[in-house]
């Protein structure tokens, strides 16, 4: 199995410019792969692939408070 890229990068929804998202340390689990970035326009931007469900909960979940459990 290949690795998760450890940058992405987005358009930001706020002002249109690139924000770089940054693979984010977990566990060794392939089930969620979570991003996070800041624009510098100062707009949060949280990305994850993997898991449907592991994804959805990570953003829908309040900034910083989320954890991935087995």
């Amino acid at each position: 199995m290949s690795k998760p890229a450890r940058v992405l990068t987005f358009k930001c929804a706020n002002c249109e410019k690139p924000v770089k998202v940054f693979l984010q340390k977990v566990s060794a689990c392939s089930h969620i792969q979570p991003y996070q970035g800041v624009c510098g326009c100062g707009v949060l931007k949280r990305h994850a692939t993997g898991n449907k469900d592991a994804v959805e909960s990570y953003l829908a979940s309040p900034e910083g408070q989320w954890s991935h459990h087995h």
